[in-house]
């Protein structure tokens, strides 16, 4: 099993893997041209995105700067906006419903290391050793300035993340959540 293949089914792998590092470095490359192309020039803007994630729906938009692990890893529905200064740690896969807006400085993370050092001081490499999990966004959804979700957390349709929550584990559908770590203030409908 590659490290890649071990990353994506949320094994202990290790990031220093040479497949892993030319992914990593690409991203970081289009990252920078993204953020450098005038926002007038959409057509470029388009070109970049579709080499940077995965897929998009569309009328998907991603404000710049975006920064990203790999990039090919997110996914996003149709009417999807990213606002800028958005940090998606795609390690396993990132996944946003249709019509949800992600405000400025919200933090995806599905990446973690684990928690025995043993387990995760490199051997080899200078790299920690990582473990993943996925991150699914429902349809619908709000995710507030300066959040952050935790790997494997998955956030359900209508659901709206209060600006600045840490969200730790599952919302339900049509709920606001709020604080650290977030927890159900009301349902929105």
């Amino acid at each position: 099993m590659t490290e890649k293949e071990k990353m994506l089914s949320g094994q202990i792998y290790d990031p220093a893997d040479k497949e892993l590092i030319e992914r990593w470095h690409e991203a970081k490359r289009l990252q920078v041209e993204y953020l450098n192309t005038p926002t007038t020039d959409t057509a470029r803007m388009t070109e970049i995105l579709d080499h940077l994630i995965g897929t998009r729906g569309e009328n998907a938009w991603v404000a710049a700067p975006f920064f990203v692990d790999y990039g090919e890893n997110i996914h996003l529905g149709k009417n999807v906006e990213i606002n800028m200064n958005c940090v998606f740690l795609d390690c396993n896969k990132i996944t946003i419903g249709d019509h949800s807006g992600i405000g400025p400085g919200v933090h995806i993370y599905t990446v973690t290391h684990p928690t025995v050092p043993e387990e995760r001081l490199p051997e080899k490499s200078t790299f920690w050793k990582c473990l993943t999990a996925p991150v699914t966004i429902g349809k619908n959804v709000w995710i507030c300035g300066g959040s952050i979700i935790l790997p494997g957390v998955t956030i359900g349709d209508g659901a709206t993340v209060a600006a600045g929550s840490v969200v730790t584990k599952d919302v339900p559908k049509n709920t606001l959540v709020a604080g650290n770590p977030a927890k159900v203030i009301r349902k929105v409908k």
